[in-house]
């Protein structure tokens, strides 16, 4: 079976479609994606503009054609917080329905948080014990931790890479003061979920999932893309404090030169480092392990679930209860 995600982020718009059938590992077949930065894309009154709105319909109705055209049986379409928090959110939903035929579904943090846990466990297996997974976006942060499928617990925070950027961050190098300033409020409001969180214990893997953590793990030193996703990649708090204060001091322009970091991304990275560094030390977490998989492969494992289950109710039952 041949199944399209679309993904509707605070930074890219991604149409991913995939191979597998119940019981396999999810293949990519066919990757299509564009530089949407929605969180550019709002006014003072925190409503996505009109422009943003063309751009995302437009995206929409192109990924719906790719999709059709290389036979895509089903269109999984959801939103993460770029228009979960937009002031018009809703109404954007529902145009983008009407325009294209393409129904949207609205991802709550936590229900992002938790489809994510689920492609961290499959990823790591059940030998890994109990995970902590740390999930930056662009304008969320969820943290999730549990020894299941299902997280004990998962918290989405507005801690976004991008709305740090935006709302904390001024200046290009950002100024010192701003940086002081977003350390603060990045530990201000981690401080009531980690407590929760260590309440849980000591986790036995602690994950790092998005791309900011791999960004970060890159100009660190972890492995290039080019070396495959099954490469082992971590990031050391030792580093990311290191670069952190490397990151502060030069411009959006010569971060875009590092490794592994896009020119979409580069102006944001400094509060993504800034946002995992208050995270690690709260957490205590000195090393942190990338998952490739996040929130599309969490969807798509229980997309072909539900078809698993629903072709076992067809099929005649073959075990008898004694």
């Amino acid at each position: 079976m041949r199944l399209g995600v679309l993904d509707i982020g605070s930074n890219t718009v991604h149409l991913l479609l995939v191979d597998a059938h119940p019981g396999a590992r999810p293949v990519p077949y066919r990757s299509h994606k564009r530089s949407l930065a929605l969180v550019a894309h709002l006014d003072a009154a925190g409503d996505i503009t009109e422009e943003g709105q063309r751009e995302l319909i437009s995206f929409v109705a192109e990924a719906h054609e790719v999709a059709r055209r290389h036979r895509a049986e089903d269109l999984l379409a959801f939103a993460t917080s770029a228009i979960r928090e937009a002031g018009n959110g809703a109404a954007v939903l529902e145009r983008v329905r009407t325009e294209t035929g393409v129904h949207l579904q609205e991802l709550g943090g936590e229900a992002e948080a938790s489809a994510t846990f689920l492609a961290v466990r499959r990823w790591f297996g059940w030998g890994a014990g109990s995970i902590l997974d740390l999930d930056i976006g662009g304008g969320s942060f969820e943290l999730s931790m549990g020894v299941d499928e299902v997280p004990e617990l998962a918290v989405s925070v507005p801690l976004g890479a991008g709305r740090v950027t935006r709302d904390l961050l001024d200046g290009d190098p950002a100024s010192a003061t701003s940086v002081k300033a977003a350390r603060r409020h990045a530990r201000e409001v981690l401080a009531e979920p980690v407590r929760a969180f260590l309440a849980l214990g000591t986790p036995d893997l602690v994950a790092g999932t998005s791309k900011t953590f791999r960004s970060l793990a890159r100009i660190t030193g972890a492995a290039p893309s080019a070396a495959g996703p099954l490469a082992r990649r971590e990031l050391h708090l030792v580093d990311l404090r290191l670069w952190s204060s490397r990151l502060a001091a030069i411009s959006a322009a010569d971060r875009s030169a590092l490794p592994g970091v896009s020119a979409l991304r580069a102006p944001q990275l400094l509060a993504g480092a800034l946002v995992a560094e208050a995270a690690m030390e709260a957490l205590h977490v000195e090393t942190l392990v990338i998952c490739p998989w996040a929130t599309r492969e969490g969807l798509i494992i229980r997309r072909f679930e539900l078809l698993d289950a629903q072709l076992q109710r067809e099929e005649p039952q073959l075990s008898v209860m004694l």
